[in-house]
């Protein structure tokens, strides 16, 4: 089943999300769920705050190719450490459809994180992938790209969102 995406401005976008306890055939579910939702957008990257789910959730699949996806489920994720070397990477995101903007973060991180098995498990990222996990847990703690650019910058892309949401929601008969 595919989920709605929430777009910014919606405030849950700016909520902290809570742990899980544990790791059970809903959480499984809704992890599918929302690979299938990233997937269709298409994405490579989603956190479950996007689909209005306040749990530590990110699904992420940073491969080219539709016929050997390689799908990451993280349960919980926290960055453990950031290199001191950066690199920059234009970042969107699902949430801000059509926005697009040069993000310089720390080019290789390390995550602990719970795995859809429920058994704790460590990465060392780097390049876009270690990106994409800063960008996912951003989420996690209702911090988007567009919080990192200068404020203009960043309320011309709200501005923007805004009268896409109009436009979007007006009926037309």
């Amino acid at each position: 089943m595919k989920r709605n995406i929430l777009i910014e401005p919606d405030p849950i976008l700016r909520k902290i999300c809570k742990p899980l306890e544990k790791v059970d055939d809903s959480i499984k579910k809704l992890m599918q769920e929302m690979l299938e939702t990233m997937y269709a957008a298409p994405g490579i990257g989603l956190a479950a705050v996007q689909v209005g789910i306040l749990k530590r959730l990110v699904v992420i699949d940073i491969s080219k190719d539709k016929e050997n996806r390689e799908p990451l489920f993280f349960i919980n994720p926290e960055i453990l450490h950031k290199s001191k070397k950066t690199s920059v990477y234009e970042e969107g995101c699902l949430s801000l459809p059509g926005q697009f903007a040069e993000i310089e973060r720390p080019a290789e991180c390390t995550l602990k994180y719970v795995d859809l098995n429920g058994k704790q498990k460590e990465l060392k990222a780097e390049g876009l992938l270690a990106t994409c996990i800063q960008h996912e847990v951003d989420h996690l703690n209702g911090i988007l790209f567009i919080d990192y650019l200068s404020k203009l910058k960043k309320d011309m892309i709200i501005k923007k969102l805004v009268k896409h949401k109009k436009e979007i929601e007006r009926v037309i008969v």
